[in-house]
């Protein structure tokens, strides 16, 4: 695996979920607020426009419109996977690859370039760049990734048959096997603090089966949540002394804010087990992740598969990261840190 700027230790991992599940959010240096200032002092609707791939067979040339919610690790590679795909299949076409820095009406703003541009497809990144792309079109497929439950979030009629012009791929986390890893490390552990953004429709959701693992564990799970990334470091602050160990799941705010996260934690001696493994690399202990970049990559596939063989986002289950590839992750530093031996940790 390769090494990160943490030196967070990848380990092999066998298949520890049922195949219904699979792994959303991730790291940044620059939060969601920080982003936001950049962009609202740039035109947001200046797009980033790239033609790749030899030109087609019949001579078509796709216009793809990216939107991807915010800035962070695992997004990031989101948007790596799906351009690899599409450099892979050999299409031609021309990518307007946007970022609306964790603001919302920003998101808005931008599906509507799509719309009145006339765009091919849309290919959305996280729950609120969907839900904002859906909201302006039920012609333009739109391929979605990074959004936990679809259906839940009202993207789609059913996660097996979405009956719209929206489908993708998931990044349902394994919830109960990560308190799982928390309780093997903390095995004393009793008062579980879960920190998410309650303006999250996926982060709701993994919450509550991250309750529902702390309770079957025998542990007490309590709520911190924030309503902007402002919140963070006075949320974090107030767990100290209350909470054992931190959950928090694949949240694109406490993503985006982890160094904040890892910073006032990791200080008061807290641990913090985390959703996927850029929160991790970004000072998180430990987690069992997938891998975002694949799951990026499986949404272009079947970006391809819509603009080249006809096939309609209606009739294409969500799909997920396989469950056999899921890896267990662990931040040495922040284990140095922390004080806690990681040396024999591995999967049960």
């Amino acid at each position: 695996m390769k090494k990160h700027l943490k030196k967070a230790a990848a380990l092999s991992m066998a298949a520890i979920m049922a195949a219904a599940a699979a792994g959303c959010g991730s790291s940044s240096t620059e939060t969601a607020a920080e982003t936001s200032a950049e962009t609202e002092a740039a035109d947001s609707s200046e797009a980033s426009e790239s033609s790749s791939g030899g030109e087609a067979a019949d001579g078509t040339t796709y216009r793809i419109g990216l939107l991807q919610y915010v800035q962070h690790d695992a997004l990031d590679k989101c948007r790596d996977g799906f351009i690899a795909a599409l450099e892979d299949s050999g299409i031609s076409y021309e990518l307007d690859d946007q970022n609306a820095a964790g603001d919302t009406p920003t998101c808005t703003t931008i599906a509507q370039k799509f719309v009145n541009d006339g765009d091919d497809l849309i290919f959305a990144i996280a729950t609120p760049a969907a839900q904002a792309c859906a909201a302006e079109t039920e012609d333009i497929p739109i391929v979605l990734t990074a959004v936990t439950d679809p259906a839940a979030s009202g993207l789609v009629e059913t996660n097996e048959q979405p009956g719209g012009n929206v489908t993708g791929s998931s990044d349902l986390t394994p919830v109960a096997d990560q308190i799982g890893l928390l309780k093997q490390i903390f095995p004393d552990a009793q008062t579980v603090g879960i920190l998410y953004c309650s303006a999250e429709s996926n982060s709701e959701i993994q919450a509550q089966m991250a309750r529902e693992a702390c309770e079957a564990a025998g542990m007490t799970a309590v709520d911190y949540t924030v309503a902007t990334s402002n919140d963070i470091q006075t949320v974090v602050e107030s767990m100290v002394g209350n909470v054992d160990v931190i959950y928090t799941p694949t949240d694109n705010v406490i993503a985006a804010g982890m160094p904040t996260v890892a910073m006032i934690a990791n200080a008061n001696g807290l641990p913090t087990i985390v959703g996927e493994e850029g929160m991790c690399t970004a000072g998180g202990l430990a987690t069992y992740t997938i891998d975002y970049e694949e799951l990026g990559r499986i949404a272009g596939e079947m970006a391809v598969e819509i603009l080249t063989e006809g096939a309609s986002p209606a009739d294409m289950p969500i799909e997920y990261y396989p469950s056999d590839k899921l890896r267990l992750v662990v931040n040495e530093d922040t284990a140095a840190e922390l004080g806690v031996d990681v040396s024999g940790l591995e999967m049960e």
